[in-house]
């Protein structure tokens, strides 16, 4: 907590000094610094028992390759592969959309929290999190959002669209809430701003003591949890604000889960792509 509030302290004024902070995070949680020392600590063949059918056919289909020895720096920057280390697997590009999100509504004073649903290691929600101390914001919490046991198995009779993208047997989307926790700890940015909510979304988003939103950003892949995320957060977003789909190019269900909601809401307001998969949207 005090970690936070010095930072704040010191870069709130200063606004150069505050950018290198940001970008220094942001390079470090994708690792793209290290990229040259990156390797897998387990052995090829063993990742048949981390990845199912469903998803070993999505990522032969979108290119996606797990990251062995030595990263690629133009997959890293698209968030095109399986970081060993990394806190995020979004890539440069998306990392540096969710910022500038983020410090448009700082910037616009939109009221409202952070939140992300669906947050793998939590690199997201700690940029999140950092940004928010470097503008000396002490006021907005950041919300993560998780299982933090993996995806859950597709109720393909409620939600058709799921049928055949069974991730839940991918252990290596299973990070526990206490691994997140210690990655934000290791930035010095786990503190009294930072709100986990741990379940299925059908059970927490709808409960979940949030007010208002500024930055709402959906990771869950699936139909049902993409839906789930939108009924129960987007008539909280504030007008100004900012919706963030990681998922909408690489996964239909997700794409047919937004598409349908914002036919069913005449929701007008433009979609922008971000790169191959994510795309975004602002409030108006």
């Amino acid at each position: 907590r005090d970690a936070a509030r010095r930072l704040g302290v010191t870069l709130a004024e200063d606004p150069a000094a505050r950018d290198r902070y940001i970008s220094l995070l942001q390079r470090c949680l994708t690792r793209e610094l290290f990229l040259d020392e990156e390797t897998h600590d387990v052995a090829r063949a063993e990742f048949a028992d981390l990845i199912s059918d469903d998803f070993r056919s999505v990522m032969r289909t979108n290119g996606w390759r797990i990251t062995r020895n030595g990263g690629d720096a133009d997959k890293r920057d698209d968030g095109n592969d399986w970081p060993p280390s990394a806190e995020t697997m979004v890539g440069r590009t998306r990392l540096a959309n969710v910022r500038a999100c983020v410090e448009s509504v700082l910037a616009d004073e939109i009221p409202g929290d952070l939140i992300e649903t669906g947050v793998w290691r939590g690199g997201v929600t700690i940029l999140m999190r950092g940004i928010l101390a470097a503008w000396g914001d002490t006021n907005r919490s950041v919300w993560v959002a998780d299982s933090f046991q993996g995806l859950p198995v597709p109720d393909v009779e409620a939600f058709p669209a799921d049928e055949g993208h069974d991730l839940s047997g991918v252990s290596a989307l299973a990070v526990s809430s206490e691994q997140v926790k210690a990655n934000f700890a290791r930035y010095g940015l786990l503190d009294d701003q930072v709100q986990f909510l741990k379940g299925w979304f059908r059970d927490t988003l709808p409960v979940a003591p949030i007010e208002r939103i500024a930055v709402l950003r959906l990771d869950g892949d699936l139909y049902e949890s993409t839906m789930d995320a939108l009924d129960a957060l987007y008539p909280k977003l504030s007008v100004g604000g900012y919706v963030i789909i990681d998922d909408y190019g690489a996964w239909e269900p997700c794409r047919a889960a937004v598409d349908d909601y914002r036919h069913t809401h005449a929701i007008t307001d433009e979609i922008i792509e971000v790169d191959w998969t994510g795309i975004y949207w602002r409030c108006t």
